[in-house]
């Protein structure tokens, strides 16, 4: 390997600099010394990310490659290097021409770095960015080249599980599928040691989401959605807050608006919640030939609940012979052990030099075609990103409904009494869901750490004020409108005889509760509320007997309130703690209703 420091001949000579910058080489400015990563002369900075940076390079052999280089910091991180050897890992097995294969590696370096093959084109998202949306010719080719190069990768046993626009280059018209450094390999015990993957959420398929089983059919989800990007030239989840963006994922809640009619049915059975109800791979080419001669789309056979080739991958079968050491076959019934009950080896680590042309210098890799896929569960939950813990959950609507109905019957009586436990109600569900949401963006960034905890408990009283702080800003427009209610329906009452036209009856008050509070769900800001609300609920009446109880005693609150309130439509209410209404704060903005009228 060539000295990482060789200089150039000294700075000062301007005829030199001059002729090195016309070769394209890239010099530190303060040394004046040539940039190198082992044997690579970098040229210019690709791209970069939290993890590291991707250089285009000069290789040893005069042609251009691509070089991922862990930033500094990151190399002292044993788990980040792990990562990049499983996807050293992971393009060794695919030899596919949608695919930047991998050329070179070095995983236990000062710098540790992974060499592919230079892919002249740019990102998917900034060609539909410049350009607007892909016609339909430019749709089926895209369609076409990511389908074939997914059918390769799996065909190895390898599930990419990143598949979005960002990592799809387009030369020309064609594909080419970068970045496998969260690729699921079917036999890498290694993945249940990391906590480091992550995804864009629009892009992430539900089983990631939910932690679930994880197949080719990931894949096929993710090729829908960066097709359905490509063809609209929007993510087909929205944009939002990532709890927002997840649930629609886990929900299917997909935006198709802006794709062609012909294609659509084709994306809306990939980008099915249930993995197994997406098509397969000669579906999906088959559906595509339809849709470039200018067909519709949509014929997909209907498939049993489980197929061969979208069941979950864990480890596949090695070639080994049964019931030997680190072997996955059992040896009394020669069924694949689930990955929990396998063996599993001690991985070394190891410096592979790669050959270009598919050879390995220090360690064998032979693509294998698994015999059968086998579900791991505990793999793809540790590598997963973290999940929310409120997507998918009941939404107890029922109950939610009963308790609105108890604090209206009770503004009834007592509307202070009512009003202020709608208030706190609120802010409780409001600070419960800003606490949910920062710990699970904490760890969908970080991973599960022993400190959060700790963390949780020292935002809580920041969360507490802007808990406080929304909660009065959110409540502005449902006060108005309960109070423009309580007006109009005292006039109302009033002219059809039922109660005199005074604010402080029973009907109006009840009234007015009842369309505030549908505001204050429903209206601006009300998504806080709602999801705060919800696991509120939920842990507060954690199973179907203490539901059963909450409900049945909200509802008898409830109607003895509005019977005892339907008795006396005509009589003032009780303004505890204030002596009477003209005593409650804001009381004299609403202007009182001539004595003649009443």
């Amino acid at each position: 390997m060539e000295d990482p420091t060789t200089e150039l001949p000294a700075a000062g000579d301007d005829s030199t600099t001059r002729l090195e910058q016309a070769r394209g080489r890239r010099t530190d400015p303060r040394s004046g010394r040539e940039r190198r990563i082992g044997p690579y002369r970098l040229l210019d900075r690709l791209g970069e990310g939290g993890m590291g940076v991707v250089h285009r390079a000069i290789g040893p052999n005069g042609g251009e490659v691509a070089i991922k280089v862990l930033r500094p910091h990151v190399a002292y991180d044993e788990k980040a290097r792990e990562r990049l050897r499983r996807e050293v890992s992971s393009l060794t097995r695919v030899r596919a021409a949608g695919v930047a294969g991998v050329l070179d590696a070095d995983t236990d370096g000062e710098q540790p770095y992974l060499v592919t093959e230079y892919v002249p084109g740019p990102p998917l998202d900034d060609v539909v960015e410049e350009r607007g949306p892909l016609d339909p010719e430019q749709l089926a080719t895209l369609g076409r080249g990511l389908a074939e190069a997914l059918r390769e990768i799996h065909a190895v046993g390898v599930v990419h599980r990143d598949l979005k626009p960002g990592n799809v280059l387009m030369v020309g018209d064609r594909p080419v599928l970068i970045d496998f450094g969260i690729a699921h390999i079917g036999d890498d015990s290694r993945l249940t040691q990391t906590g480091l993957v992550m995804g864009t959420p629009g892009y992430l398929s539900p089983e990631i989401v939910d932690g679930a089983d994880v197949g080719p059919a990931t894949d096929w989800w993710g090729w829908a959605a960066t097709l359905a990007f490509a063809a609209s030239g929007r993510a087909p989840f929205g944009k939002g807050p990532m709890p927002v963006i997840l649930d629609r994922v886990a929900r299917g809640q997909a935006d198709l608006s802006g794709v062609d009619p012909r294609i659509r049915p084709l994306l809306e059975a990939a980008l099915s919640p249930e993995p197994q109800r997406r098509p397969s791979a000669d579906e999906v080419l088959r559906e595509l030939d339809v849709f470039a001669r200018g067909g519709m789309t949509g014929a997909i056979v209907a498939r049993r609940a489980a197929r061969p080739g979208t069941t979950p991958i864990g480890r596949s079968a090695p070639a080994a012979r049964p019931g030997a050491p680190g072997s996955a076959i059992d040896a009394a019934g020669g069924q694949p052990l689930h990955h929990k009950n396998a063996p599993v080896r001690p991985q070394q680590p190891r410096t592979e030099r790669i050959d270009p042309r598919g050879s390995s210098a220090g360690a064998q890799v032979a693509p294998q075609v698994p015999q059968q896929w086998v579900a791991d569960p505990s793999a793809v939950q540790a590598a997963a990103p973290a999940r929310d813990p409120r997507i998918g959950q009941p939404a107890r609507t029922w109950t939610l409904t009963c308790l609105a109905l108890a604090v209206t019957g009770l503004s009834m009586l007592a509307p202070i009494v009512a009003w202020f436990a709608a208030l706190a109600w609120i802010f409780a569900a409001r600070w419960n869901d800003l606490a949910t949401t920062a710990m699970v963006l904490r760890r969908y960034a970080a991973g599960h750490r022993k400190s959060d905890r700790a963390v949780a408990m020292a935002l809580s009283p920041w969360h507490a004020f802007q808990a406080a702080l929304s909660t009065l800003l959110a409540a502005i427009i449902p006060v108005f409108l309960g109070a423009v209610t309580v007006v109009v329906v005292a006039f109302g009452s009033n002219f059809a005889g039922i109660a005199s036209a005074t604010y402080g009856r029973p009907l109006a008050i009840g009234a007015g509760t009842l369309v505030a509070l549908w505001s204050a769900w429903w209206g601006v800001g009300g998504t806080a509320t709602r999801r705060g609300s919800r696991s509120l609920v939920r842990t507060l009446a954690p199973n179907r007997q203490i539901t059963l109880g909450v409900v049945i005693g909200l509802l008898v609150m409830a109607v003895l309130c509005i019977l005892v309130a339907a008795g006396r439509l005509d009589e003032p209410l009780s303004w505890w703690p204030y002596t009477d209404s003209t005593q409650v704060p804001g009381s004299g903005i609403i202007p009182g209703i001539p004595a003649s009228w009443r």
